[in-house]
């Protein structure tokens, strides 16, 4: 089922975005959190909110780190996630152009539709005793999966409802440490400075996902009515001129809301990409195909523009990638590393 505080639809950010309140949101969230890394000046509400984080530990400045709104688990992730065969799902529940992150462990396919991760951004699963979490995170389009294993413990994750470089800050509920959706590292408390192992994924059509995987399964609400599933609450937010809650530099040399595709210290324009068609990297060959709704586009996700798929591999297996926007990647890896434009 989802987390205990799934019913506080009230302090749902994307509520906010569909009743027009986004501007006067921005302006609150974008007031500074903290000062400094130093204990001293730890926010009293992260205190009484967060009692077992370990706040003398953190690799980055609190400073960096904004509300994006709601509270601990106000976002609520799906912690005890339901299937469907993807041969029985009707195309008024997911058409096929829909995008879904298509997950195959030890021969066992699952997807997880973008119509329900935009509502709760994290799925704590598990594929045939391979725990894992399916990430999405909206502002910054990054889609990542993570198997749950670290330090001889399964962690479960949450949302705590913050954001640093307009990505996810989630957390842990074993040691309440917070960590970084885009690297999955942590950041904040017990856990700063470890990485969870990322899985291979795609983010991919339905129709992609049915044609690799015919006996797979589909990820379905617990509860059909807690949110309107299939609704947009970014409506028009992939063409917009500048990212949501986000302070840093953006690159001067690329529109920092144009898809890239990331690839470990390295990315590539999705513009370059569809224009060529496929490209090849030394023995990574990235991919690309039409035939995909932009989940950030229109109000109704089934009727956004066609962003296409990729597919990025290495010996015909699968790599991890993200599929993200240019701002993103700037924001982690700065001057150092330009996006391949041509």
């Amino acid at each position: 089922m989802e987390h205990s505080n799934a019913k506080m639809k009230v302090l749902d950010p994307r509520l906010w975005l569909a009743s027009g309140f986004l501007l006067g949101a921005t302006f609150a969230a974008l007031v500074l959190i903290a000062t400094s890394a130093r204990a001293a000046d730890i926010p009293m509400s992260w205190k009484w909110e967060w009692t077992k984080t370990d706040f003398s530990k953190a690799s980055v400045d609190f400073s960096e780190i904004l509300s994006g709104g709601p509270p601990k688990d106000g976002i609520p992730s799906i912690d005890d996630p339901r299937f469907m065969a993807a041969a029985k799902v009707s195309g008024q529940d997911l058409s096929d152009m829909e995008p879904v992150v298509g997950v195959i462990v030890n021969g066992k396919a699952r997807a997880y539709p973008l119509r329900i991760l935009t509502w709760h951004e994290i799925v704590n699963d598990e594929f045939d005793g391979v725990p894992i979490t399916v990430t999405y995170c909206p502002p910054c389009n990054s889609s990542i999966v993570f198997d749950r294993r670290l330090d001889g413990m399964v962690l479960d994750f949450g949302t705590t409802g913050k954001l640093r470089n307009s990505d996810m800050v989630m957390y842990d509920r074993q040691t309440e440490s917070w960590r970084q959706q885009f690297l999955g590292e942590g950041i904040v408390g017990e856990m700063t400075g470890k990485r969870l192992k990322m899985l291979p994924s795609r983010l991919e059509s339905f129709a992609k996902f049915k044609k690799r995987a015919p006996k797979g399964e589909v990820l379905i609400p617990t509860n059909p009515g807690m949110r309107d599933y299939g609704r947009n609450p970014y409506s028009g937010y992939d063409t917009a001129s500048y990212p949501f809650l986000f302070r840093g530099e953006t690159p001067d040399y690329i529109n920092p809301m144009v898809r890239v595709v990331v690839v470990g210290g390295k990315a590539w324009s999705m513009p370059m990409l569809a224009e060529k068609g496929k490209v090849i990297d030394g023995d990574l060959v990235l991919a690309w195909s039409a035939g995909q709704n932009s989940a950030l586009d229109t109000s109704r996700i089934r009727e956004g523009r066609d962003v296409g798929n990729v597919t990025v591999q290495r010996a015909g297996n699968d790599v991890v990638h993200d599929a993200t926007f240019a701002f993103v990647y700037h924001a982690f890896y700065g001057n150092d590393k330009r996006i391949v434009t041509e």
